[in-house]
């Protein structure tokens, strides 16, 4: 049988600069190109004001993380809280099954009542392997008393 390397640590991202990942980097690089753009469009106040927003929301989205996952997965999982209904009802309505209240008891007892498939043990498996093994030469213990029957 051939041997194979399982990989670990897949959920490990990969770093690029220092302990800066490519996810990090790029969400670091998109606020330098907001913070450039702010600086050429607005006054000096309002650019400190974006810069200041912009730094908290860098610092959110690429460095913080909450039970170990990043940050935009905790914000995902807020949004579709909230998206989901309140008040969950179970309806007992049956939609595509209707049931026959009509049938009589047995067929009832049938119908919920199945007994478990029959499970070889083990040494019912080995006697049925050395039957396959033999070509069917060896017949196999027929009787469970351990009656032997010859044949004259």
């Amino acid at each position: 049988m051939q041997q194979f390397t399982v990989p670990q640590f897949i959920d490990v991202e990969a770093k690029i600069i220092g302990p800066i990942t490519v996810r990090q980097f790029i969400i670091m690089l998109a606020g330098v190109i907001v913070g450039a753009i702010s600086y050429k469009l607005f006054d000096f106040a309002l650019f400190i004001t974006v810069i200041i927003f912009s730094l908290i929301i860098i610092g959110l989205f690429g460095f913080i993380k909450i039970n170990g996952r990043p940050f935009h997965f905790f914000i995902l999982n807020i949004i579709q809280t909230i998206k989901r209904h309140r008040l969950r009802v179970w309806r007992n309505d049956l939609l595509s099954v209707h049931i026959n209240y009509e049938k009589d008891e047995t067929a009832k007892e049938k119908e919920f009542f199945q007994p478990p498939p029959k499970r070889h043990t083990t040494s019912k498996l080995a006697e049925l392997s050395l039957i396959v093994d033999t070509g069917g030469a060896y017949r196999g213990e027929e009787n469970k008393d351990n009656i032997e029957i010859k044949s004259v």
